[in-house]
């Protein structure tokens, strides 16, 4: 007769739920209670806010629809125009001479409100992100805790600076000289889907407390979570105009973005393609030279030795590659195993993966929910199609799930191949999609020259118990978020005052992240000031 698997087995073939890697079951009440506030509100027509003023757009409006369930309008935003983006704009510059007046002590005041407020409904805004781009609760709460810290580190930052004014030397008889930190004027703020309150928050927190004014433009896929964030400034005493709120098609707002000679600079967080346009296009278009920041992904590789511990590295990639359904910018995309330990760790994380709850995000049992929309769904079809022509071996998942309720939503399963060709597009491409490679190798030089074989820079780590491995990891992986044994997340989980968000290569422009202790120097320039007494 067979035995009956021991308890501790049991547990191991658990499944990867929201519950089971991060518990926390005092959330769940009231984040459920805010999805049924949110639920009574869904469908509504919004307009957009510039100067103060709600504007509703003669170009007519468009919807969104959540990837969770098709049938559902989260709601209808005005399709704004070129109009709109130089009203936006001179609204702006009418701002920022308010704003920029005000003391630094003032701004910073306003931001310590804001922190309280994004507190007090974190939940509502956490079933904002879920509904609009299918996040879990966790990860979408996480949104508003780093929100939280990132403004509050900030904020600690500018009083540590005295709002970035050092007494300096003299240069001659009777000089008092000073340096200042100035605002350059109005930024468009561009973000993106993935993290619709948090990188909308950091780029626009950057340049509001540094006394800039800002047009927040958010992505067409999550609107409501940016007019969410703008309602936030406002409440918190940011003037109308020093905030603005713009939504519709990109290409209706680029050209006077980037031309408009009231534009000072630009914040963008998105595709390599769309940046790399606003960087040619800005530096070529503008009269004289304008601070442009960048964040544009990346192909994140993590490396695990023959002397890595295998279930920590296994965790730390199923984390990495398959939160939020592949679709962050740090997410894990690639792993280099060391031959010796590659069938090991392959038959771990296949075991882990198979055991990834899929489904809807407002379930609190669901761990990965929905891609964003049926695009993704293509390039995550295309890429299994590729693999497979290509020689690989589908290790996990590789199916487009299709039953009774994935039907109306966009779900597809966490997938894992090994040994495609290093020159696939497979390994070179960012595919934002729940899509992992792994390939072996024999040494951690040859490793590195993989993982550093991209033109991106984001984030990598390393799973080894060797001090000297991890050195010459650090030493020698060209990316700006370095991680080790990091067993929470490979590739993810920077943290504002903890890891700088770092993009290098083509996956940055500024060299200064979020999070970083330099990053408010992005929206800031030198002023010398020499008074002779």
């Amino acid at each position: 007769m067979s035995k009956r698997p021991s308890t501790s087995r049991r547990k191991v073939a658990r499944k990867v739920t929201y519950v089971t890697l991060f518990a926390d079951e005092s959330l769940n009440p009231k984040y459920e209670a805010a999805l049924k506030r949110l639920e009574e509100n869904l469908g509504q027509s919004h307009p957009m806010h510039i100067g103060g003023k709600e504007v509703w757009s003669e170009a007519g409006e468009f919807e969104v629809r959540t990837p969770i369930d098709t049938s559902i309008v989260v709601g209808r935003f005005q399709t704004g125009t070129r109009e709109h983006a130089k009203a936006s704009i001179a609204a702006a510059k009418k701002g920022f001479e308010v704003w920029s007046a005000r003391p630094w002590q003032d701004r910073v005041r306003a931001f310590d409100k804001y922190a309280k407020l994004v507190d007090e409904r974190k939940f509502d805004i956490a079933a904002v992100i879920t509904y609009e781009v299918g996040k879990n609760r966790l990860e979408a709460l996480a949104e508003c805790w780093e929100a939280m810290d990132a403004v509050k580190y900030y904020a600690r930052m500018m009083r540590k600076e005295d709002g970035y004014a050092l007494a300096m030397a003299r240069g001659g008889p009777g000089e008092r000289n000073m340096d200042v930190l100035k605002p350059h004027g109005v930024w468009p703020i561009i973000s993106p889907f993935n993290f619709p309150f948090m990188l909308a928050n950091g780029m626009a927190m950057g340049a509001l407390m540094t006394g800039n004014s800002v047009i927040l433009k958010p992505t067409s896929a999550a609107p409501l979570t940016g007019l969410t964030l703008y309602h936030l400034y406002v409440d918190s005493g940011i003037p109308p105009g020093a905030v603005n709120y713009v939504t519709g098609p990109g290409g209706n707002f680029e050209d006077e973005f980037v031309s408009s000679p009231d534009v000072d600079g630009i914040a963008f967080t998105g595709s390599r393609d769309v940046g790399m346009r606003l960087f040619r296009r800005f530096h070529t278009e503008q009269a004289y030279p304008k601070p442009i920041l960048l964040e544009m992904g990346s192909k994140n590789p993590t490396i695990v030795t023959a002397k890595a511990d295998i279930a920590k590295a296994v965790e730390g990639t199923v984390r990495a590659a398959f939160g939020y359904s592949g679709q962050k910018c740090s997410a894990t995309s690639r792993v280099y195993v060391q031959s010796g330990v590659k069938d090991k760790f392959l038959a771990a994380l296949k075991e882990m993966v198979d055991r990834v709850a899929v489904g809807d995000p407002r379930e609190k049992d669901t761990f990965m929910g929905p891609v964003i929309n049926a695009k993704a769904v293509d390039t995550f079809r295309k890429a299994v199609e590729d693999a497979k022509l290509s020689g690989a071996h589908i290790v996990a998942g590789g199916t487009v799930l299709d039953g009774k309720m994935e039907k109306s939503g966009f779900y597809v399963s966490p997938t894992v191949v090994a040994d495609l060709p290093e020159g696939s597009r497979l390994v070179k491409d960012e595919l934002f999609v729940p899509f992992v490679v792994v390939n072996g190798f024999s040494d951690l030089g040859e490793a590195l020259y993989m993982a550093n074989s991209t033109d991106y820079g984001l984030t990598a780590g390393i799973f080894t118990k060797d001090k000297k491995e991890i050195k010459r990891f650090f030493d020698g992986i060209k990316f700006g978020v370095t991680y080790a044994n990091r067993s929470g997340g490979s590739t993810t989980g920077a943290w504002p005052g903890a890891q700088s968000f770092t993009g290098w290569k083509a996956s940055g422009a500024t060299g200064k992240g979020v999070g970083s202790p330099f990053y408010l120097l992005t929206f800031l320039r030198d002023q010398s000031q020499t008074d002779v007494v």
